[in-house]
């Protein structure tokens, strides 16, 4: 008589069969029954099978009568645990077939050397990794990076984008207001710029959005309402982003929106009781965000090679990078003092490990921990090493992933995890439509960024123009070309046009006595631009023009962020930039004379400008 509810026999004198099967048995729950083939009136029951046989493979008997064996068996049982893909292959690709039933032989035939394997990928216990805990440290990240993202803009705002400020956002919206008039385009502005500022443009608007930021991201951090603040967060950050223009347009601005989308895919719908009792986020979720993790990787490390820059493909790119990187440390001073032979396994190895350890994401447990401690450790280095604002942190977030909770009570400490309850329809839903959208796009644009595929391809383009302006499905690749030397821009003012004196800015090199800052998760986005600004000429970089000026008539809010004002009691009549070759100072230089940097004048910049006529 066939089984009320599938029936799995197995080997009871294997070990390995007994740990396997444990396993199954968290998957398959109540659904499925499981018997030693040494179990007492075994062969009264199943008067049909040779017990000779159960030892060599493992059977499934299903309750129409089915009764399948080996790999067939092992497929037919995950599909009762929702996992149908391999199933599906079995039934329809022999070429698949003939493969699984030969894995399979060859296990069977050498159980001792895979049990030793499965001790050492997977460990002793045979509990599926969880990721309830992941997911809750996870979420407090994510607030703590826009915590400091909201924060770092919030003290620079004014200068940056205020009415005082260098790209006011009132400019900016009254170009658009007069575009859409032209084109007579209605709801659709809000798509084509996705932002809050269509409202208002302000100062008070624009600090408000800040500190609003600051406020939603406490009380994710607090665990509160994940699902709204997250939502709310996201739709700040895209409204300060679009308005900010050339401001917020860097990777890590890109990769918060990103981030911050998924994680409301993954965020519970209902907090229960705080960390007391965590839930088991949505697999798909956790799948998303672990594909933005391997894109982000592999990306930055195929765009290096596929650049065809020389320092990359002959390992050099370390050599230079520390001192012409925007805004070194004084560890990051310490790294260009190392020997070339040094920089050039270090350059091999950062190439490595960003296009290899992302794929242990498809490996069992304790492989995928060696892949954490690759990608993680390479973010702290970097951290240490370089100013990146809060991108190492939200990277080493996204690689939260790569440990289960296991891994995590070790440091954290121990927690109960609730039942995983079934995702309800509308998320469900949810969930398999952003699905469907992401991994489509994000595939295509990712082939494009290296000429894999011509730039729009197929019928995912409409879909990616579509979802363009939300900023939520990118490309990454930092530092894909090296910059061999190091410019920079003194911006000097004067009362007569033949005295100069320099302004002197918070984080960026100037005085070269003065030692590098530690500035990070905090980005002085001023800083940061005069360093690509050095690089492209005064002519590409509309904002420094108006920089410029704002400086010619004492701007307080611009003032605000440098460090020195040369002229305290009045602004200069002329204001002008000078560009100079810097280099960073070996050990005995600086012990010597106290200087971090050495720099040569190259030449002009920019020429005296003037908002006064005459003499």
């Amino acid at each position: 008589m066939p089984p009320d509810r599938p029936l799995v026999v197995f080997d009871g004198d294997c070990g390995f069969c007994r740990f396997w099967v444990s396993r199954w048995r968290y998957r398959t729950d109540d659904r499925v029954e499981y018997l030693p083939s040494n179990a007492p009136g075994i062969a009264e029951r199943l008067p049909g099978l040779q017990l000779d046989r159960l030892a060599r493979a493992v059977h499934l008997i299903e309750p129409d009568g089915r009764v399948s064996a080996g790999a067939e068996a092992v497929f037919r049982l995950l599909a009762y645990s929702g996992s149908r893909i391999p199933l599906v292959l079995y039934t329809h690709l022999p070429v698949f077939a003939s493969i699984s039933d030969a894995a399979y032989e060859l296990v069977a035939n050498h159980r001792g050397i895979f049990t030793k394997l499965t001790r050492l990928l997977i460990g002793r216990s045979p509990e599926p990794p969880r990721y309830a805990l992941t997911a809750w440290l996870f979420l407090r990240l994510v607030g703590f990076v826009y915590l400091a993202a909201f924060w770092s803009l919030a003290v620079q705002a004014r200068g940056i984008l205020g009415e005082g400020g260098i790209l006011p956002i009132r400019l900016t919206m009254d170009g658009a207001r007069a575009y859409v008039a032209a084109i007579h385009l209605g709801v659709e502005r809000f798509r084509l710029l996705p932002t809050l500022f269509w409202w208002s443009t302000s100062d008070q608007f624009l600090i408000g959005s800040c500190v609003t930021g600051v406020v939603l991201a406490c009380l994710l951090i607090l665990g509160i309402a994940p699902v709204p603040i997250l939502a709310a967060l996201w739709i700040d950050y895209l409204s300060l982003s679009v308005a900010g223009r050339e401001f917020l347009s860097y990777q890590w601005d890109a990769l918060l929106l990103e981030t911050g989308f998924l994680a409301m895919l993954i965020a519970p719908l209902v907090v229960r009781e705080r960390r007391a009792a965590l839930v088991e986020p949505p697999r798909l979720a956790r799948w998303l965000l672990l594909w933005l993790l391997f894109r982000l990787m592999v990306g930055s490390g195929a765009i290096k090679l596929a650049s065809g820059d020389p320092m990359w493909s002959q390992w050099t790119a370390l050599s230079v990078h520390f001192e012409t990187q925007p805004l070194p440390t004084p560890l990051g001073w310490s790294a260009q003092q190392l020997p070339r032979s040094m920089t050039s396994v270090l350059t091999a190895a950062a190439i490595a490990i960003e296009l290899l350890a992302p794929f242990l994401i498809l490996t069992p447990r304790r492989s995928r921990r060696l892949g954490f401690g690759l990608l993680a450790g390479m973010q702290l280095v970097i951290a240490l090493t370089g100013n990146y604002a809060f991108f190492n942190l939200l990277t080493i977030s996204l690689c939260l992933f790569l440990l289960d909770d296991d891994a995590l009570r070790r440091v954290v400490g121990s927690c109960r995890v609730a039942a995983k309850p079934p995702p309800g329809r509308v998320r469900r839903m949810v969930l398999i439509a952003a699905a469907i959208v992401i991994v489509p796009v994000s595939c295509v644009r990712f082939a494009a960024s290296f000429r894999w595929l011509p730039p729009a391809s197929g019928l995912v383009t409409p879909v990616a123009d579509l979802i363009g302006p939300f900023r939520s499905v990118n490309t990454y690749g930092l530092f894909a070309v090296m910059t061999p030397t190091r410019p920079e821009i003194i911006v000097e003012g004067s009362d007569d046009g033949v005295t100069w004196l320099a302004y002197e800015f918070e984080y960026k090199p100037g005085d070269v006595r003065r030692r590098p800052s530690w500035v990070a998760p905090h980005q002085p986005r001023l800083d940061w631009q005069m360093w690509f600004a050095a690089l492209e000429g005064h002519e590409q970089s509309a904002w420094y023009r108006s920089f410029c000026v704002r400086l010619l008539e004492g701007s307080p809010d611009v003032l605000a962020l440098l460090a020195k004002n040369p002229f305290s009691s009045h602004p200069p009549r002329y204001v002008r930039g000078s560009l100079y070759q810097y280099r960073m100072t070996d050990l005995a230089t600086r012990r010597a004379t106290g200087a971090w940097w050495t720099r040569e004048l190259l030449g002009e910049y920019s020429p005296p400008i003037s908002l006064k006529s005459g003499p």
